[in-house]
């Protein structure tokens, strides 16, 4: 397992740069101790009932946000019960500003804008979230992007979710007809590009408004994988 490294801990959180691959809690065929969550209980045990969620679940100790398998970057990890439950209110109330930077296909055709399609289950495939045919609950979607850097095939975007939904990022930028590259569930067909061998999605800033003791803002910032580093120095290439 590739262990996540420390980005800032203090007495009352941890905040941590998620590598892609690694994924966030137990699920089907996976091992605790292949988790972020396992390894939070083994170098943190005292998390190990920070947090919330019914009996049986898989535990995410002190985690009040997650990130898919595949996307790599910043995670906040609450290390007390009280401190867990104001992360979550932040959340909730909008509290905390997010960054993600992504290489995707071609081009939005504006260099910034919002995406504001309500997302849901999608009808055809379980897995996925739709804009379009959903079933069940339909919820508000929001998302700020800007396009950093055009290339030749693709661009680097950064990406400002306003909400917090399952995929959200992933089908807003299908939604634009840039879906992010690597992204198998969402463009399966498009080539791989900059040699990827993942989703090329970063969780690159998170920002506190207020950190939890006084007033001033907490921001985190994820350095760029080397992938990325890799894909930016092609990118600007061409």
């Amino acid at each position: 397992m590739t262990e996540p490294t420390i980005l800032y801990e203090d007495d009352h959180l941890l905040a941590v740069n998620k590598p892609s691959g690694l994924v966030v809690h137990r699920g089907v065929g996976v091992d605790e101790s292949e988790t972020l969550a396992g390894w939070i209980l083994q170098h943190y045990p005292d998390i190990a009932d920070v947090g919330e969620g019914p009996e049986g679940a898989p535990r995410r100790p002190g985690m009040p946000h997650r990130l898919d398998k595949g996307t790599s970057g910043v995670m906040i990890i609450a290390k007390r019960q009280e401190v867990f439950t104001t992360l979550k209110r932040h959340f909730q109330k909008g509290q905390v500003q997010k960054e993600y930077h992504a290489f995707v296909h071609g081009a939005p055709k504006q260099d910034r804008g919002t995406v504001t399609l309500p997302l849901g289950r999608s009808v055809r495939d379980f897995r996925k979230r739709s804009a379009r045919s959903i079933r069940g609950q339909k919820r508000d979607a929001c998302t700020e992007y800007v396009v950093e850097t055009r290339c030749k095939d693709a661009s680097l975007v950064r990406f400002y979710p306003k909400t917090g939904r399952t995929h959200q990022i992933r089908v807003h930028a299908q939604a634009l007809q840039s879906p992010i590259v690597g992204d198998t569930l969402y463009a399966p067909r498009r080539p791989v590009l900059f040699g990827f061998s993942r989703l090329a999605l970063h969780a690159y800033r998170l920002t506190l408004t207020t950190h939890l003791t006084d007033n001033e803002p907490l921001d985190l910032i994820a350095p760029y994988p080397d992938d990325f580093l890799a894909a930016k120095e092609q990118c600007s290439r061409t």
